[in-house]
C-alpha cells in the first residue's frame, strides 16, 4: 500500500504547548465525550415506563438501545477515519451538533418509532471518543498524554455507570423526556467548549473516502449487532438469529478481501495485523463481554424482592447507587493505569485490570446476598474497568501512527462493544434460564453462573493480554511522542 501524504504542519506540541496549556483543551473533551457516554444508558431505567406509555413489547421497547448501540458503531469507524483525514476537532463539532439534534428530537418524541429514530440519530456521537483520544495523541504534550487518554477512556465506563443512577429521581419527578432535555444541556456545553477552547489538529491522512468499506463494515457489524441483541427473544438457534450471524461473517470477510486491495481503505488491513493492535483488539472484545454484564445483572439483582431468597427489592433509585463504588474507582484508577503505563509500558495495566476483575467478580459471585459485598464487588470491578479502558487505549495509541489514532482507536471501541454486547445478552440469557418454580422469578443460581462466567472471560483476557508483545515491565514509556513515528515491532502500514 502507498503511504498517503500528511499536510504540512508545525509540531503538534506547539498548539497545546506549555505556554497555552492543555487544562482547557482537555476539560473541553472530557465535557464532550461525557455527554456522550452518560446517554448510553440514562434510558435504560426509563424503559418500563416507555413501554407502559406506548403500549409495545418488550422487544419493540428495546430497540430504543439496539438503535443507539447500532448506530453508534458504524460512525465510530467511519467518523473516525474521516477526523483522520479532514480535521479532528471538525468532525468532532459535526459529530457533536447531530449528537445534539438526535437528543432535542428524542425530547420531542410523542411516539416510539420517533424515539428510536432519534437514538439512532443520537449514535453519531460515538465518534467523540476516537476523535478525542487523536486530539490528544497530536496536541498535548508527551508526559501527559498516557494520563489524559486514560481519564477519557474512564469516562466511558463512569458515563455508563452514572447513567444508570440519575435517571430515576429525574424520572419519578418530572417524567422520562427530561432525561433527553438535562442530556440535551450537557451536550451543548460540551459543543461550545469543544469550538471555544480546543484548537484544530495539525496533523492528516489525506485520501478519499471509501464507501464501498463503508457499506461492508456497517452492514456486517449491524448483522452481527442484530443477532446479538435479539438473539434472547429470537431463539439462538433460530432461523434469522444463525441467517445474521452468517450474513456478518460473509460480509467482514468481504470487508477484508476488499480493504486489502484498496490504496485508500477505510481500515489498514495491515495495521490491524500487528501484534500490539490485534492483541489489544482481541483482549477489549473479551474484556467488554466479560465486564459488561455487571452494568445490568447488579442492579437488577438489586431489585430482586427478597421473596426470591436473594436480593433487596431496591428501587431503580436504590439499585442505581450499587453502581457509584464503581464509578468512583473507575476515576482514579484510570489516571493510575495512565501513570502506571507511561513509566513501565501498558501491558502490566492491561493485566493487572484482567486480574482485578477476576477478583471482582469472585466477590459479586461468592457474597451477594449482602450489601457490602455488592458495594465491595463494584468498587473493585471499577479499578479493573479504569485500568483496562486507559491501558486499551494507549496501546494502541501508542502502536500506530498520529495519522491513524482515529481509525484505530475507533475499530477498538468496537470490538468492546461487540463483546459488551454479546457478554450482556449472554449474562442475560443465563439468569433468565434459572427460574424459581412458580413464581416467574430468576433464580440465584443465575446470576452466580453469569458472574462465574465474567471471572473465567476475564481470566481468558488475561492471557490474551499477556500474549501482547513486550515483557510486562518496560524501562521506557510505550506512548510515542506526537507527531512521530510510533516504536513498532513491524513497519508501520498505511
Amino acid at each position: 500500500m502507498t503511504d498517503p501524504t500528511t499536510t504540512p504542519a508545525p509540531p503538534p506540541t506547539a498548539v497545546a504547548g506549555p505556554r497555552r496549556g492543555v487544562a482547557a483543551p482537555f476539560t473541553a473533551l472530557l465535557v464532550a465525550v461525557l455527554s456522550f457516554s452518560l446517554m448510553q444508558t440514562m434510558v435504560v431505567p426509563a424503559l418500563p415506563d416507555l413501554q407502559r406509555e406506548f403500549d409495545v413489547s418488550t422487544t419493540v421497547v428495546s430497540w430504543v438501545l439496539s438503535a443507539f448501540l447500532l448506530s453508534a458503531s458504524v460512525a465510530t469507524a467511519l467518523l473516525g477515519r474521516v477526523g483522520d483525514m479532514f480535521g479532528k476537532k471538525r468532525v468532532l463539532v459535526a459529530s457533536l451538533t447531530v449528537f445534539a439534534a438526535g437528543t432535542l428530537l428524542a425530547a420531542l418524541s410523542d411516539s416510539i418509532g420517533l424515539l428510536i429514530a432519534a437514538r439512532a440519530v443520537q449514535g453519531v456521537g460515538s465518534a467523540a471518543f476516537p476523535l478525542a483520544f487523536g486530539i490528544v495523541r497530536d496536541q498535548f504534550p508527551r508526559e501527559r498524554v498516557p494520563v489524559a487518554i486514560g481519564l477519557i477512556s474512564s469516562t466511558f465506563g463512569i458515563g455508563f455507570g452514572v447513567g444508570l443512577v440519575i435517571p430515576g429521581p429525574i424520572v419519578d419527578a418530572l417524567n422520562w423526556h427530561w432525561i433527553f432535555w438535562l442530556g440535551l444541556v450537557v451536550i451543548v456545553l460540551g459543543v461550545l467548549a469543544v469550538v471555544a477552547f480546543v484548537e484544530e489538529s495539525p496533523v492528516r491522512s489525506p485520501g478519499r473516502i471509501d464507501w464501498t468499506g463503508v457499506v461492508l463494515l456497517s452492514a456486517g457489524v449491524v448483522a452481527l449487532l442484530i443477532a446479538i441483541s435479539e438473539g434472547k427473544s429470537w431463539g439462538w438457534a433460530s432461523a434469522g438469529v444463525i441467517g445474521l450471524f452468517a450474513a456478518a461473517a460473509v460480509l467482514l470477510v468481504v470487508f477484508v478481501v476488499v480493504e486489502r486491495r484498496l490504496t485508500e481503505p477505510l481500515v489498514d488491513i495491515e495495521l490491524l495485523r500487528r501484534p500490539a493492535v490485534a492483541t489489544s483488539h482481541v483482549t477489549a472484545l473479551i474484556i467488554g463481554f466479560g465486564m459488561y454484564g455487571a452494568f445490568t445483572l447488579v442492579p437488577l439483582l438489586a431489585q430482586t424482592p427478597p421473596r426470591a431468597g436473594y436480593g433487596f427489592g431496591a428501587s431503580v433509585t436504590e439499585a442505581g447507587l450499587f453502581m457509584v463504588p464503581m464509578a468512583a474507582t473507575m476515576l482514579v484508577a484510570s489516571p493510575l493505569a495512565g501513570r502506571i503505563g507511561a513509566a513501565v509500558g501498558f501491558k502490566l495495566p492491561l493485566v493487572l485490570a484482567c486480574l482485578i476483575g477476576v477478583v471482582g467478580f469472585a466477590v459479586y459471585a461468592g457474597a451477594h446476598d449482602t450489601k457490602w459485598a455488592l458495594y465491595v464487588g463494584s468498587g473493585i470491578l471499577g479499578i479493573g474497568v479504569g485500568f483496562a479502558f486507559a491501558a486499551l487505549a494507549n496501546l494502541v495509541v501508542a502502536a500506530v501512527d498520529p495519522r491513524q489514532t482515529g481509525e484505530a482507536t475507533g475499530i477498538n471501541t468496537i470490538m468492546r462493544t461487540i463483546g459488551g454486547s454479546l457478554g450482556a445478552q449472554v449474562s442475560a440469557s443465563l439468569v433468565a434460564s434459572h427460574t424459581l418454580a412458580g413464581s416467574g422469578l430468576s433464580a440465584e443460581s443465575g446470576y452466580t453462573t453469569a458472574f462465574v462466567m465474567s471471572a473465567i472471560a476475564l481470566g481468558v483476557a488475561t492471557l490474551a493480554a499477556l500474549s501482547g508483545p513486550g515483557g510486562l515491565w518496560r524501562a521506557r514509556p510505550q506512548a510515542a511522542p506526537a507527531g512521530a513515528r510510533p516504536e513498532t515491532s513491524g513497519p508501520a502500514a498505511s
